[in-house]
């Protein structure tokens, strides 16, 4: 890391505050609308068999990896935008 700056290092440690940051709230929400549509429907209500109780985690899973999956936009955005505003030199 000789070869970067102080400014450098800054702005990159905090481009990576912010990835995370946006990513967190990306987690929590995603989570909270999971649990939110899986009350909604009342899907463990359909588990009557060893095999609907055996899918049962991994469609709760698929469900949250798409719902998190779709916030990649908006935290690439943001993250962006944040880099583009930083004076770099």
């Amino acid at each position: 890391m000789a070869h970067l700056t102080q400014v450098e290092i800054a702005n990159w440690i905090a481009l990576y505050v912010a990835a995370g940051l946006c990513c967190g709230i990306a987690v929590i929400l995603s989570v909270a609308t999971t649990f939110i549509e899986i009350y909604r429907e009342r899907a463990w209500t359909n588990i009557d068999s060893f095999g609907s109780a055996a899918l049962f985690l991994p469609k709760t899973w698929w469900r949250w990896q798409k719902l998190y999956f779709i916030s990649t936009p908006v935290t690439l955005g943001i993250v962006g935008a944040f880099a583009a505003s930083m004076s770099w030199g």
